[in-house]
């Protein structure tokens, strides 16, 4: 694809970096940006910024957040006590779409995958742990994708908070084997969570 401009040039360069666009739907961005109001560019660009500079990890669950406590672990009428385990944000969005969930959450970061070098270590496993020692939690719920990470990862969350008083269930199989949390629909997702099992029967299985 040849560019009259440099600069166009390395503006679909960089929109192509983003998951799931090509180049050419990356010049649609670029010529979209170029007939947009200057003011309404310069927002864009102000907001591309403020991600990387205004947002940060919450430091109770790790989730995304404009404070050092996100909302949903400031909010009092939340059930502390119930902690659902999940990949990333987007699960989180899916989750709270459906509006039966009214506990807490813990975000790994991430699914433990050997082939793409990415270990627990890598992800926030051990700070899950920790939560356990104060005797506070008294049910962890893994949503984690229906993949064999997700499989893997729930198995090893599984051996690590055995040996805590603490009841350990699992999303019900609505979700397709393969299918991933933030594609499901909210009615399935939401009796997923609402008729979740424990995990250990699982494995029965």
């Amino acid at each position: 694809m040849e560019f009259s401009s440099k600069i166009i040039e390395q503006a679909v360069d960089a929109f192509s970096k983003l998951p799931g666009v090509g180049k050419k739907t990356a010049l649609r961005f670029v010529l979209h940006v170029i007939k947009q109001d200057k003011t309404e560019a310069d927002k864009l660009s102000a907001l591309i910024s403020r991600l990387k500079t205004d947002l940060k990890f919450c430091e109770s669950c790790f989730n995304i957040s404009e404070s050092s406590i996100c909302e949903i672990c400031a909010n009092p009428v939340r059930d502390s006590a119930l902690i659902c385990v999940v990949q990333d944000y987007r699960d989180i969005l899916a989750i709270e779409k459906t509006g039966l969930y009214k506990g807490h959450y813990h975000v790994l970061g991430g699914l433990i995958s050997p082939l793409e070098g990415i270990g627990p270590s890598n992800l926030t496993i051990e700070p899950l742990v920790e939560k356990l020692k104060s005797g506070s939690i008294s049910e962890v719920i893994l949503a984690l994708n229906a993949t064999m990470e997700g499989e893997t990862t729930s198995f090893f969350i599984f051996k690590k908070i055995a040996p805590y008083n603490v009841k350990l269930s699992a999303i019900a199989r609505g979700i397709a084997v393969g299918d991933e949390l933030e594609y499901a629909d909210e009615v399935t997702l939401g009796r997923s969570i609402t008729n979740r099992i424990p995990f250990d029967s699982l494995l029965k299985k």
